[in-house]
């Protein structure tokens, strides 16, 4: 049986995307035959210290998680030797770095070491993070050079990969979503019991956005839109997850200025079971991602995969999700200021369009974003690196 060292700066309960896919593939990993030890940073621990445990999603997967010092350059030694100590013990047949960085730069500089394989997944900003000064560009090039196999979640993204390794082959390995977990509700009992519980009065429109809101997803475009809406009927910005601290002063700002609206403004806070997300995105009456830049959103798969309408921005491989007017709606990102129009727009439509470009959403994500689908990909990638 392959051994695989899967190294993310985010796992559960980590918040985010980037925790989320890294859950679902070490999952998907664990059920082709590989056994997966997942490494991953935290600040709850002291700088330094190495904790494992156990997490079990129906799977049995070791976690190592380092304490993080203040600064790369003194984490990333330490966490070279905690390395050291597991490979010393059970030696890994190739190894995962999910992110370009931190992820991605070890798992290179691992492969290049020991002489195993090893594949770095890019997965959205962190190619424009680490493009544009302050960000290390050297670092990033030789990353993506040494890489034995480099996956992308997006096309948008694999096209942007090739302007800086033009001679390398660059698979692209979409998100995917339960589609046993995340599918639109059977019947409008539940749905109103959960309004209820959550005081959604009778006719307020439900404006949702799912994951950690901050400002590349669009936050004030999210406000913005919700004060507009607010002037003409009832509205609530629901907010399936939490905001980023350095965004609480925002918020903070919105609701003082606009008391109404800040009012309205509710928040689950970090929910780690899927199947309570699920039920969430199912009362959303527009589902909203008016994201700056983007990979590929999970939380925008899975609110199509429950039926919802979505108004995204085109981002990086939304419109890869989305074509606009069909399954959803796209906003372009120099015209997010207008996305109160846009949402507008849509609750004018009658009851019958609405309910075919949510029966579409839901058709797409079956067709083109299924585990099933992700699975068939992974094992080519599996098989790239000799270890299938």
């Amino acid at each position: 049986m392959s051994r695989l060292l899967f190294i993310s700066d985010r796992f559960p309960p980590d918040i985010g995307g980037v925790s989320r896919s890294s859950q679902r593939l070490v999952g998907e990993l664990a059920e082709m035959g590989i056994t997966v030890d997942v490494l991953t940073w935290t600040q709850s621990l002291e700088a330094g210290e190495v904790a494992s445990d156990r997490y079990s999603d129906n799977h049995d997967i070791q976690v190592y998680r380092v304490g993080r010092h203040r600064h790369w350059d003194t984490t990333m030694p330490h966490t070279l030797n905690a390395i050291a100590w597991l490979q010393e013990q059970k030696p890994y047949d190739a190894v995962w770095g999910h992110y370009l960085f931190p992820g991605g730069f070890l798992a290179v500089w691992l492969g290049q070491n020991q002489q195993i394989p090893c594949t770095v997944s890019v997965r959205g900003n962190d190619l424009e993070r680490t493009l544009f000064p302050p960000g290390d560009f050297s670092r990033l090039q030789w990353t993506l050079k040494n890489a034995d196999v480099i996956t992308a979640v997006s096309e948008d993204l694999r096209k942007k990969i090739e302007k800086i390794v033009s001679d390398q082959e660059i698979f692209l390995l979409k998100n995917a979503v339960d589609e046993k977990i995340f599918t639109p509700a059977s019947d409008r009992t539940g749905i109103n019991s959960l309004r209820t519980q959550l005081n959604i009065a009778e006719n307020e429109v439900v404006l949702g956005f799912s994951g950690e809101l901050r400002e590349k997803k669009g936050s004030k475009f999210l406000l913005n839109a919700l004060h507009y809406l607010r002037q003409y009927r009832p509205a609530c910005l629901f907010i399936i997850g939490d905001i980023r601290p350095d965004e609480e002063t925002n918020i903070q700002k919105f609701a003082s200025q606009y008391p109404d609206a800040g009012n309205r403004i509710i928040i689950t806070g970090h929910l780690e079971d899927p199947a309570t997300i699920a039920k969430y995105l199912q009362i959303c009456d527009v589902y909203l991602q008016p994201s700056l830049w983007e990979g590929m959103p999970n939380a925008l798969l899975e609110a199509m995969a429950c039926g919802c309408c979505c108004i995204a921005s085109d981002a990086g491989g939304i419109p890869e999700i989305i074509e606009h007017g069909k399954d959803g709606f796209l906003l372009p990102r120099w015209q997010l200021h207008h996305l109160a129009t846009a949402i507008w727009e849509f609750l004018e439509l009658d009851a019958t369009t609405r309910q075919a470009i949510s029966q579409a959403a839901c058709d797409r994500i079956r067709q083109e974003f299924s585990i099933a689908a992700e699975k068939q990909r992974l094992q080519e990638v599996l098989q790239r690196l000799g270890i299938a």
